[in-house]
């Protein structure tokens, strides 16, 4: 679904996003799900996912991408932290 109140296409929204610093590093960035379905919708950011090879995670409301093909390891404890 794109956003009609929107200056970008939904293919202009993602080049924009994957174009940034922390993506052409290999790091990590992050976006509210809702924009992402707003600006692009879901499926298509999805495809670009999976096209690069990243992995992507929710929580929250937020979704975090992971912009490299590395293993995500998931820290847990056994007691919250003080």
């Amino acid at each position: 679904m794109q956003n009609l109140n929107s200056p970008l296409s939904p293919d202009n929204w993602l080049r924009d996003l994957f174009m940034s610093k922390a993506v052409q590093q290999g790091g990590v960035i992050r976006r509210k799900a809702r924009d992402i379905e707003r600006f692009a919708g879901m499926d298509r950011f999805l495809s670009e996912i999976d096209r690069r090879g990243f992995q992507v995670a929710e929580n929250a409301g937020q979704i975090v991408i992971f912009c490299n093909r590395a293993p995500v390891r998931w820290i847990a404890r056994d007691e919250p932290l003080s």
